[in-house]
């Protein structure tokens, strides 16, 4: 069982470093900046030159000061005109590598005033553009602008590809062929992944059970398979589109955020999708039909059609809402990329991972349409209750990321695994014919097959026993509760799950995993920082993140990440998803007004703005005085590159 999950979860790995391969470029691209340059009249006599780059995907430029290469412009003929006040950053600079910089889409501007006659101004924007692996050398492009000619002025490059550039104020964003295959590799890797999450994955038997009871014909089995998959591309690439086009016109990417944040870990949402599974797995036992009342079906055609296609979209809806949890990080990375200026390419590649994502359910709905063909009998009656004991289990999940985002102490790590031991010594029970449900046949004898599966039953009953005493079990680390919630740890491991608790003043308790210690805030670690003279591991993490547990259990175990993060780091843990309420002094007031009340969204706010980051886990290392010294780091299992990672973060707190 645990080979099999081994398996399973090095799949996604693998996944996910084929998509970091594909966005991170080792070249430089032909044209790393492509510029358009305009102006526009905004008083008698004052003109603003806007200057908008657009950015080749996976790489930056930087500020227009404090870099070794910084972004400057430079006026070389001013026709008579004069220069009123310096070059004016209206992007926001984020941090690359401990520089100020640019990614996605930069706009600079310059005022200039004239003496009322039309003027020409002669000059040269020069950069450097970078990628997270190498820089480019210098470029530069130089331009002509033509003031005074009608309510705005016209820019004109000189080179041949855009010899002529007109006044803007709301620029089209482009992205080259190259990095938008990259792009949409990148998300149908992703897609694909997705299938193996710990929070997709109990997808699967409920689909096969739906499509296996639902289907009355071949011909209807494929129609039906067909809208499922539809359905499900639909359900991602038209919200987000629209979402993307309001974050657009609204100008950022916070409420958004706000919106998957709440959805993966509110307890509202999480109990619903609870209740959901445990009321599919009644109907698998066999306790009643799941119907759709009458009322949502039209009635001006086929009664049994109609319910069929809208019972294929609820299932369509249930899947896409029940996989946020898992599929927020990716869905929230394609959606930073639409406050970077890139407007259709977060929606193509939408399109693309939500494809790749639908492909696996489509099949498995097309499936039960060819077992149609054979003959029925007291087998399919097993196989639902079977996946209802699947369903019950899985279902834990999701009343688990409530328990742990709001703190209730329902689900601790034994009280789970206590549960999962009954549930699949039962299944076992029921393999072998020692229980049954009303619509089971009596077991005369157990076949070889029934056999089979409760020894695997069995052996994975006996495998979640030691759990209970501390073992880390880490094949399914991602499904169980962190072990710093179990109370009783027998032997040697005691020490190890028993974690340290940093509090701040009216914040929450941190626990962290393999009892590191750590602080809350980054004006606490700052200050440890400063008094210990080590630089700050900043772990961006969620109670709710299955990667988040799935790193603690396999990354930060082994003992060489693990006597780095003790001995030479402050741990600076950021939960994201945290729900507990700040006193009215640690409130947080956004840049656009919003008052954030509890840990999470001030959390979020802060690994967003600080970061450029709104999914977990990530990580980076920062010095005493708060400044980021290498690129974050997201989900990977590679142990030797988590400690080359943490390394460099010593190595450039050190000097080296």
């Amino acid at each position: 069982m645990r080979k099999l999950a081994t398996i399973i979860l090095s799949a996604a790995a693998l996944a996910s470093g084929a998509a970091v391969s594909a966005q991170a470029p080792s070249m430089a691209p032909e044209n790393s900046v492509e510029w358009k340059i305009g102006a526009e009249n905004i008083d008698d006599g004052l003109y603003r030159i806007t200057f908008t780059g657009t950015i080749a995907s996976g790489w930056h430029i930087y500020s227009t000061s404090g870099a070794v290469n910084p972004t400057e412009v430079e006026f070389e003929e001013l026709g008579g005109t004069v220069l009123e006040g310096g070059l004016t950053e209206v992007s926001e600079a984020k941090d690359f590598d401990g520089e100020k910089g640019f990614a996605g889409t930069v706009i600079l501007s310059q005022d200039i005033r004239t003496a009322g006659e039309p003027a020409t101004v002669k000059g040269t924007v020069s950069w450097q553009a970078c990628s997270d692996r190498v820089c480019s050398a210098p470029e530069d492009y130089e331009f002509t602008v033509t003031l005074g000619a009608g309510a705005a002025g016209a820019a004109v490059g000189t080179d041949d590809s855009e010899s002529h550039l007109t006044a803007i104020a709301d620029p089209e964003e482009e992205t080259s062929s190259g990095s938008i295959w990259a792009l949409i590799l990148e998300a149908i890797l992703w897609g694909f992944a997705m299938l193996l999450t710990p929070c997709v994955f109990p997808m699967v038997p409920m689909t096969v059970s739906f499509f296996l009871k639902s289907t009355t014909s071949p011909a209807a089995g494929r129609f039906k398979a067909f809208m499922y998959g539809l359905f499900i591309i639909l359900l991602y690439t038209v919200p987000i589109s629209a979402i993307i086009a309001v974050t657009r016109i609204v100008g950022g990417e916070a409420v958004t955020a706000d919106i998957f944040n709440w959805l993966a870990t509110h307890w509202l949402p999480n109990i619903i999708f609870f209740i959901v599974f445990m009321i599919f797995a009644a109907s698998f036992f066999g306790a009643f039909e799941i119907t759709l009342p009458s009322s949502i079906v039209n009635k001006s055609d086929a009664k049994s059609d109609k319910k069929g296609i809208a019972g294929v979209f609820f299932m369509a809806l249930t899947l896409v809402l029940v996989s946020f949890s898992c599929t927020g990080p990716i869905v929230g990375s394609v959606l930073i990329k639409s406050t970077q200026g890139e407007f259709w390419t977060p929606m193509i590649t939408m399109l693309a991972f939500s494809t790749a994502f639908a492909l696996p359910f489509t099949v498995l709905a097309l499936f039960p349409s060819l077992l149609k063909k054979m003959r029925s009998g007291s087998w399919m009656n097993t196989v639902k209750s079977v996946l209802g004991f699947i369903e019950v289990a899985l279902g834990f999940k999701f009343l688990s990321v409530a328990d742990q985002t709001y703190h209730w102490g329902l689900l601790n790590r034994e009280v789970y695994l206590a549960i999962w031991i009954a549930i699949f010594t039962l299944l076992g029970l029921y393999l072998l014919g020692k229980i049954r449900f009303a619509h089971d046949e009596k077991t005369e004898h157990v076949s070889v097959l029934r056999l089979t599966l409760s020894i695997a039953v069995f052996s994975f009953v006996i495998y979640l026993i030691p759990g209970m005493f501390g073992a880390p079990l880490k094949a399914l680390s991602g499904y169980l509760p962190p072990l710093e919630t179990q109370d009783f740890v027998i032997g040697a491991n005691a020490a190890a799950a028993a974690p340290a608790a940093v509090t701040s003043e009216g914040g929450p308790e941190i626990k962290l995993a393999h009892g590191l210690s750590g602080y809350p805030t980054i004006e606490e670690a700052m200050k440890a920082s400063k008094a210990s003279g080590k630089p700050i591991f900043v772990d961006i993490t969620g109670h709710g993140c299955v990667n988040c547990r799935e790193m603690e259990a396999r990354v930060w175990s082994d003992a060489r990440v693990l006597e780095m993060l003790r001995n030479d780091f402050v741990i600076l843990s950021l939960f994201t998803d945290d729900k507990t309420k700040l006193p009215e002094s640690e409130w947080l007031t956004t840049d656009r007004g919003k008052v954030l009340k509890d840990v999470g969204r001030v959390n979020s706010y802060i690994a967003r703005t600080r970061f450029n980051v709104n999914a977990q886990p990530n990580y980076t290392v920062l010095d005493s005085e708060g400044r980021q010294l290498i690129p974050v780091r997201g989900y990977n299992l590679s142990v030797d590159g988590y400690v080359d990672f943490l390394q460099s973060g010593l190595d450039a707190f050190r000097g080296k």
